[in-house]
C-alpha cells in the first residue's frame, strides 16, 4: 500500500499511527480440536476417492473452517478457530460427489460444499447440530469445460472452475462469461450460481440468474437437473429459481450450462463527473430510461463524493489535474462515474457518444478514459486491501443493498446515516463510502464500504 494512501487513511479516520500492529498469528501456532470422524467413515470416503483426497490435517481443516467476511478474517488472524469440519474430501467427478453423500447420509455426516471460500455470509461455516461430525466438500477438482455451443452460445462448465479458469477456457474459443465480481480470483462457477452473484459488468451481461440455463445437483436422495437447453417454456413454476442462490442448502452443484458471449473486440472507456451523488444516479436513471436499447455500458459505476474523494486522493492516474479541472469547471463536489462499453469498435464508440449526450444534458462534465482504464486495472484488488489494512488496525467492512429510482437516495442516506450511527454509538472515528454497482430498469443497487479504526 502507497505512503500516500496510509497518510490519507490517517487523517480520514484520525489513527495515531498506520503501522502493521495487528499481523495475523503464525498459521502453524493455530490448534483445532482433534477430528471426531470415526476410522470406519474416514474408510469409506477413501475408498470413493483414493487416499490422498482425503485429508483430516489441521491445516486443511482450519482452511476450510470458515470464508472470507471480515469476522472470519479477524477470528483466524487472532488464530481462533471454534469450529473445523473433521475432514476435507477433495471429490473428482459428480459421480463421486454422489457417492460420498451416500456415505454421509448412512453415517449421519454434515456436508458443507466449498468453492473457493470467498463466502462472506456463513455459508461454508462447518455447522454440527445433531450429526455426528461434518466434512468439507472442496470442489476444485471439477475444474472442466465440459461442453460449448458456439452456435447457440452455451456451454457447460464444472462447478469447481474459478473465475480466471472459466474465461481461459471460454477465451480459448473466442467467447467470454462475463462475470467478474471482486472475488473473481478466487470464486467457483458453484460459487456464482449458489449466491446468485452479481459481476461488476452485469449491467451489459447480466447477472448469474440471467446467464444459468441448466444445473446438475448431487443431492442426499440422488441426482437432479435443473433447467433446460430449450431457449425458452410455458411450464412453471421454474424450478431452476430455487437453485440459483439457495447457497448450498439443496444439493451439492457439480455442472451448469450458461449463456456466454463472444469476446468483446474492442472496450470503450468513459468517465463523468457530476456535481452529487444524487444528480450523478439521475444521470444513470436516465441513461437507462431515455437511452437507445441496448446503449447501457456494460460497467456502469458511479461513487459517491467520498469514495470519489478517496479516488482522487490515492489515484495514480491524473487524479489530482482532473479534481483541480473539476473545481474550474464549477464543480467543488464531485461524484465520479466510470463505465466500459464492449463490443465492436464502430459499435461501442457510437453507443458511447450517444450516452455522452445524456451525461452530458445531466450536467457532467467529461474526464476522458483514463480514471476508467485505471479502475479496471485494479478491480480485483479490493480484498487484498482489506487484508493489508486489518495488518495496521483498521477494520474494513462491506454490505450490498438496492432501491427503485424513486427511493434510491433515500436509501443511500438512511443506510449511511446508520453506519455512521453506529460507529459513533461505539465511540469511533467512521468513514462510509458507497457506490452505484449496477444499473437495473427500475433502480440500482448501492454497495457500501465503511473503515473504522
Amino acid at each position: 500500500m502507497r505512503a500516500g494512501a496510509l497518510q490519507y487513511l490517517l487523517s480520514t479516520l484520525r489513527l495515531d499511527s498506520v503501522e502493521a500492529t495487528c499481523p495475523p498469528v503464525d498459521f502453524s501456532s493455530i490448534t483445532v480440536a482433534p477430528s471426531g470422524i470415526d476410522a470406519q467413515a474416514l474408510a469409506a470416503l477413501r475408498a470413493v476417492t483414493g487416499d490422498r483426497h482425503v485429508s483430516t490435517r489441521d491445516s486443511e481443516r482450519i482452511l476450510h473452517a470458515g470464508g472470507k467476511s471480515t469476522p472470519d478474517l479477524m477470528r483466524m488472524r487472532a488464530g481462533e478457530v471454534p469450529e473445523a469440519p473433521d475432514a476435507v474430501v477433495f471429490p473428482g467427478s459428480a459421480e463421486e460427489v454422489r457417492a460420498i453423500l451416500a456415505v454421509c447420509v448412512e453415517r449421519g455426516l454434515a456436508v458443507v460444499a466449498f468453492g473457493g471460500g470467498t463466502s462472506v455470509v456463513g455459508g461454508v461455516d462447518p455447522v454440527r447440530a445433531n450429526f455426528s461430525g461434518v466434512i468439507t466438500l472442496d470442489m476444485r477438482r471439477l475444474d472442466r469445460l465440459l461442453h460449448i455451443d458456439p452456435v447457440s452460445r452455451t456451454a457447460t462448465l464444472e462447478a469447481g472452475m474459478r473465475g480466471p479458469a472459466i474465461e481461459a477456457a471460454l477465451q480459448a474459443h473466442g467467447f467470454t462469461l462475463g462475470h467478474f465480481p471482486q472475488s473473481h480470483q478466487e470464486a467457483t462457477l458453484g460459487g456464482y450460481v449458489a449466491t446468485r452473484s452479481a459481476g461488476q459488468a452485469s449491467t451489459g451481461y447480466g447477472r448469474m440468474e440471467n446467464l444459468v440455463k441448466a444445473v446438475h445437483l448431487e443431492t442426499p436422495s440422488g441426482p437432479f437437473d435443473v433447467g433446460s437447453s430449450a431457449p425458452g417454456t410455458a411450464a412453471g413454476p421454474k424450478l431452476l429459481d430455487a437453485i440459483v442462490g439457495s447457497e448450498g442448502t439443496l444439493g451439492v452443484i457439480t455442472s451448469a450450462t450458461l449463456m456466454i458471449s463472444p469476446l468483446p473486440k474492442h472496450k470503450s472507456y468513459g468517465a463523468w463527473s457530476f456535481p452529487s451523488f444524487e444528480a450523478g444516479a439521475d444521470a444513470l436513471r436516465r441513461l437507462r430510461h431515455e437511452g437507445v436499447r441496448g446503449d447501457m455500458p456494460h460497467v456502469c459505476r458511479l461513487s459517491d463524493t467520498d469514495e470519489t474523494a478517496a479516488t482522487f486522493k490515492l489515484g495514480g492516474w491524473k487524479a489530482g489535474a482532473l479534481a483541480r479541472y473539476l473545481v474550474l469547471r464549477g464543480q467543488r463536489t464531485q461524484a465520479l462515474a466510470l463505465f466500459v462499453w464492449e463490443g465492436g469498435e464502430r459499435e461501442a464508440k457510437a453507443r458511447k457518444r450517444r450516452s455522452a449526450r445524456i451525461m452530458r444534458r445531466a450536467g457532467g462534465v467529461a474526464l476522458g478514459p483514463l480514471p476508467a482504464t485505471a479502475w479496471e486495472h485494479g478491480r480485483f484488488n479490493g480484498p487484498y486491501m482489506r487484508d493489508e489494512l486489518l495488518t495496521r488496525g483498521v477494520y474494513v467492512e462491506t454490505l450490498e443493498t438496492a432501491a427503485t429510482w424513486t427511493e434510491l437516495a433515500a436509501t443511500y442516506a438512511r443506510v449511511r446515516g446508520a453506519i455512521l450511527g453506529a460507529l459513533e454509538a461505539h465511540g469511533k472515528a467512521g468513514y462510509v463510502q458507497a457506490h452505484i454497482s449496477h444499473v437495473y430498469p427500475d433502480g440500482a443497487s448501492l454497495y457500501y464500504t465503511c473503515l473504522d479504526d
